[in-house]
């Protein structure tokens, strides 16, 4: 799935590239403790770890909000199920956190997977992320399950990792609602 520019009012998603960097890794860095309930760490080192394989993978965008990059999400293709992706790996600064930024980004990707054709977006988050939680519920997710000790982070835990999705057919009565 291409990655173009997408934008709404002053939230932009641009392809992750090299101009972001710096402002990623500074924004990553405004909180220390959330790496606790990623797969990964995006702190220090591990930063520069995750960029090679983000820039390699060529499925993020970096996350603007007034000119400024705030944070950063992707979208994974399923390669065993066609039509299925998982928008996923985001992250955005604290001060980000509550308003209409997240929303409207997972809108436009929302908005993007399905007119390239998908029929399912998953959002896979991790059980002690509540506040991630929230926020795809939000979206209108309905939680599909849990994958129970699925997947081992970063630290050693070994993760419950409850499954959200929207489907096409969900999308077509959502998408309105969407808009902020």
């Amino acid at each position: 799935m291409t990655r173009p520019s997408l934008g709404h009012g002053d939230i932009r998603l641009e392809p992750l590239a090299q101009v972001h960097r710096a402002a990623l890794q500074a924004a990553c860095a405004q909180d220390p403790d959330i790496w606790d309930v990623y797969s990964y760490s995006m702190l220090g080192e591990a930063f520069d770890r995750w960029w090679a394989k983000a820039i390699a993978e060529d499925v993020f965008w970096a996350i603007c909000a007034g000119g400024q990059v705030v944070g950063c999400s992707g979208i994974f293709p399923e390669p065993r199920t066609p039509g299925v992706v998982e928008i996923g790996g985001t992250y955005l600064a604290p001060a980000m956190r509550g308003t209409a930024t997240n929303r409207m980004a997972k809108w436009l990707m929302l908005a993007h997977a399905f007119s390239a054709g998908a029929h399912r977006v998953e959002f896979r988050v991790d059980g002690r992320n509540s506040r991630s939680q929230a926020a795809v519920l939000k979206l209108g997710a309905q939680r599909d399950g849990i994958l129970r000790r699925h997947k081992q982070t970063h630290t050693g835990f070994i993760r419950d990792t409850h499954v959200f999705a929207i489907t096409d057919q969900d999308w077509q009565t959502l998408e309105p609602s969407l808009r902020p």
